[in-house]
């Protein structure tokens, strides 16, 4: 019965995994989070009570809370973070002092009680990486230059990934994953309208509820391959496991190759779609396309990426896993998770 804690509980991944975990395990959960809205319904199921423990709290303020978890846990998942472009341009110490800095000292007590660190590193680590497929093991990690802050969360996280291996050196139990544009219901709030500011697929899908013109930076032909949530999940659960210590000391791609797509055609997709349904056909309809660029959408300190497919041979063979939602599928899954919350996005219009 192993005790996982999750710093970040309350974030994207933070919530589906512990859904996964009290619906198909016996692990108890210890959660810190600055907000708790997204798992108010496993904080309130009286059967996962006595495995969910909460606390409300900042991983850069309640440092003697994270520290005895870090100790009484098995398995630590430090999964706060900044993860949005607008803000990697906009605001890059505020990316460097959490993603970075704010995470390091659990890092070390992780290494100091022999507890095993599942760590979210992120495809953004291969930065503008000229290979067909990204290797954990083999490809080059290549930025761009200093006046172009976008970098500094790719940089930030690779230093903590160097960091982390280091560490495995002298004997840290520590398992690297890397999400590969991993999507679903809960991504980031589809009621904040400002650009820039939440994840492709949840921006466009806000703007097609609202009615809004969807803005293709540079013409949308960076491509990205997308990863259903479940998926992505799936893989998490296996590592937590860790039979046998396979994970153990491994580097994983986490992602779908095949469902690799240009953000033109993510954004074809999702308006072909909301047409089939009754409470988005009508703002799908008043959806222009219209194209910007990454200067005028993000600022100039913004580049971008062409082609960011994942190599994830190893995660397959060692894991016994591998990614089966289709493109489709998960955009409907999307889509129907937010039929119930369609006039709450339109009222902010008001």
């Amino acid at each position: 019965m192993k005790k996982v804690l999750i710093l970040g509980v309350n974030g994207f991944i933070g919530h589906h995994l512990s859904k996964r975990i009290l619906e198909t395990t016996d692990w108890h959960v210890y959660g810190m989070d600055m907000m708790s809205d997204r798992i108010s319904d496993l904080l309130d199921n009286e059967s996962y009570k006595s495995r969910m423990h909460f606390f409300e709290g900042d991983i850069t303020i309640n440092k003697e809370w994270v520290e005895y978890h870090v100790k009484k846990c098995d398995v630590i998942l430090p999964l706060v973070a900044i993860a949005t472009p607008s803000t990697y341009v906009k605001q890059p110490l505020r990316v460097f002092e959490l993603d970075f800095e704010a995470n390091l000292p659990i890092v070390r007590s992780a290494a100091k009680y022999g507890k095993h660190l599942v760590f979210p590193s992120t495809s953004e680590v291969y930065g503008m990486c000229h290979d067909e497929e990204f290797d954990p093991e083999n490809s080059e990690l290549i930025c761009g230059p200093i006046n172009k802050p976008r970098w500094i969360y790719s940089n930030a996280k690779q230093l903590m990934d160097r960091v982390i291996w280091g560490y495995g050196m002298e004997g840290l139990n520590f398992t690297l994953f890397r999400p590969f544009n991993w999507i679903g219901a809960g991504l980031d709030s589809i009621h904040t309208p400002k650009e820039g500011s939440s994840r492709v697929v949840t921006q466009f899908f806000g703007h097609i509820v609202r009615g809004e013109n969807i803005s293709l930076v540079d013409g949308g032909a960076q491509k990205r391959a997308f990863t259903y949530i479940d998926d992505g999940i799936d893989a998490l659960i296996r590592i937590i496991a860790n039979k046998d210590g396979i994970a153990s000391g491994k580097i994983y791609n986490i992602g779908n190759p095949t469902n690799n797509y240009s953000i033109r055609e993510l954004a074809g997709m999702m308006l072909t779609l909301a047409a089939e349904y009754p409470e988005y056909a009508e703002g799908a309809k008043q959806v222009q396309i219209v194209e910007t660029t990454s200067g005028a959408y993000y600022g100039a300190g913004y580049q971008d990426v062409q082609n960011r497919v994942p190599k994830i041979t190893n995660t397959c063979a060692e894991l016994d896993w591998a990614p089966s939602t289709t493109m489709a599928d998960s955009l409907r899954n999307i889509f129907d998770a937010y039929r119930s919350q369609v006039a709450e996005a339109k009222a902010l219009m008001d």
